[in-house]
């Protein structure tokens, strides 16, 4: 999904920088900073939190995209703050930065089917009959995604919750 931010966008080319990737874009006058971390998932607060303290970032001008398998396939839920709700790499990052309050937006990849593992699932291939939904939900969270750094999160929570 960054990817497709970064070229929507007209992002530099990607670095490494804090265990990932880095690109950024110029949007209104504010620099935007597109982080790929390459840690585990569930370790994704060492890259966000090395990145966030380098640039002294805000928590709340961080957002974070993750997938979600509470919520249905395609459904996209912006939300200022919370718990990670079972999200591993979420939890680390919420952990690391030490605050629940970090903007996230999370994308359905859901339902869990019955008697799977969830760890089995979320690492799990799509469905070849889902492949037109899942192009059309990365292209509208990237999209999601654009709109929050110029729009901010009540405009996403109101368009797209």
């Amino acid at each position: 999904m960054l990817d497709q931010v970064a070229r929507c966008c007209t992002a530099s080319s990607p670095r490494s920088k804090f265990r990932g990737k880095v690109a950024d874009f110029e949007r209104s006058g504010t620099r935007v900073l597109l982080l790929w971390p390459h840690t585990y998932m569930n370790l994704s607060g060492t890259s966000v939190g090395a990145a966030c303290d380098f640039y002294h970032l805000a928590h709340d001008d961080v957002l974070v995209i993750c997938d979600d398998f509470h919520l249905p396939l395609g459904k996209l839920r912006f939300r200022s703050s919370g718990s990670s709700g079972g999200q591993k790499g979420l939890a680390d990052i919420l952990r690391r930065l030490g605050t629940q309050r970090v903007p996230r937006l999370r994308i359905g990849v859901g339902p869990l089917p019955d008697r799977w593992d969830p760890v089995d699932f979320v690492l799990s291939k799509f469905r070849r009959r889902e492949g037109a939904d899942i192009e059309a939900v990365v292209s509208r969270a990237a999209g999601a995604a654009a709109d929050w750094t110029r729009e901010g999160m009540e405009v996403c929570m109101n368009r797209y919750n």
